[in-house]
């Protein structure tokens, strides 16, 4: 049988305290892998990459996952243009390249959302502001044309 050095020991020791301290940090909140680099930005860089890597294949560490979980939260909860949806996920550090990756794979279902949004808006604010200061109040969050002439005749057929 094979012994551990004192030194590999004590080095596989400072591991897996880290890494524990890692996964607290991931488990309490659903964190990206920026919000994690940031968060352990003072600690040895090369212990970082590897924990990260490690969380990683175990999947607790997962933009794509982060993405939609975040998105279904936003539908639930929140009225939001497509702009406010990627600058809230860039917020968080998640690449341009995933955000909208993840928005052309589910463009349909993210167009339907931002005119419900928009929809929502209008009715809102129908009983106390004009159209065009509505209009107005869309383009300035971020919807987009067709959605906001979308929700408008939606709304006006009804």
């Amino acid at each position: 049988m094979e012994y551990m050095s004192k030194e590999k020991f004590e080095e596989a020791e400072k591991i897996e305290k880290f890494r524990n301290k890692m996964l607290k940090y991931i488990v309490y909140k659903k964190r990206t892998e920026a919000e994690i680099r940031q968060k352990f930005s003072e600690e040895d860089e090369n212990l970082v990459d590897d924990s990260i890597e490690y969380f990683k294949e175990l999947n607790y560490i997962n933009d794509n996952i982060y993405i939609e979980r975040a998105v279904n939260e936003f539908k639930a909860l929140k009225n939001m243009s497509l702009k406010e949806v990627e600058y809230k996920l860039s917020q968080k550090g998640i690449r341009k390249r995933l955000i909208d990756d993840y928005i052309c794979k589910n463009k349909e279902n993210m167009l339907e959302y931002e005119i419900s949004s928009a929809k929502a808006i209008i009715l809102k604010k129908q009983a106390k502001a004009e159209e065009k200061d509505i209009r107005d109040y869309l383009y300035k969050k971020g919807y987009m044309s067709e959605s906001i002439n979308i929700a408008f005749d939606d709304i006006n057929e009804n």
